[in-house]
């Protein structure tokens, strides 16, 4: 998917029905964990609701809420995280979906309340040189303003004790930055009784970076295609 895609509601609704159902089905929530939104026009925001196991999901369960948080369709309330899903969207204007969930490996790295070195050449191209580490903070305006610092520069965080943030232009894209994030975390947990992976050298990570601003990925490639 591309960020140029125009995708219609209904389109939407189908993909975070199964972008939820995946979540389930890969072990990255359990009980009624994580949420899933998409932006289908303003004042329209499609969501899935709170108190429902993300296995059971589906269009006649989702909700549509403003950009303010308030209910504008379906029958269910909304989840308690979403003023973060919120704060996603007012900053980032290319952003059209977030993804929250508590995969295992990336989750305890954030219990330790450690961020996430891109140690593979890819990782630092998708998700540029870190996946920093938000503070844990109440759900609410906190938790906003503990998210608010790391949203212009990155596409996806480490949520402490309280696992991985992610958003992008498509249901898809958010949900696959959420997945490399949970890649790297266990890769780093097989390789730290060897030492841990070793790092990418400063002139690599640079030239990385550089290829991921041709590719139009990260905050200097937005900012080049602003007006």
């Amino acid at each position: 998917m591309t960020a140029a895609r125009l995708l219609t509601e209904h389109t939407l609704r189908r993909e975070v029905v199964d972008v939820a159902r995946s979540l389930h089905e890969r072990g990255w929530v359990a009980n009624h964990d994580g949420n899933v939104t998409a932006k289908a026009a303003p004042g329209r925001i499609v969501a899935t609701s709170t108190a429902l196991s993300k296995r059971l999901v589906d269009s006649i369960n989702l909700i549509v809420v403003d950009e303010r948080g308030r209910v504008v369709g379906g029958r269910h309330r909304p989840f308690g995280e979403l003023a973060m899903h919120l704060a996603v969207y007012a900053a980032r204007d290319d952003v059209r979906a977030v993804v929250h969930a508590h995969p295992p490996h990336a989750t305890a790295l954030a219990t330790t309340g450690g961020s996430l070195e891109c140690f593979l050449p890819e990782a630092v191209v998708s998700l540029g040189a870190n996946v920093p580490l938000v503070p844990l903070a109440p759900p609410g305006p906190k938790a906003v303003d503990a998210l608010a610092p790391f949203l212009e520069a990155h596409d996806v965080v480490l949520l402490e004790s309280h696992g991985v943030l992610a958003w992008g232009p498509d249901p898809e894209t958010a949900f696959l930055r959420l997945e490399l994030v949970e890649h790297l975390a266990r890769i780093r947990a097989l390789a730290l009784p060897e030492g841990g992976p070793r790092r990418l050298s400063r002139e690599l990570i640079a030239e990385l970076l550089v290829a991921r601003t041709r590719a139009g990925l990260g905050p200097e490639a937005r900012r080049a295609t602003k007006p």
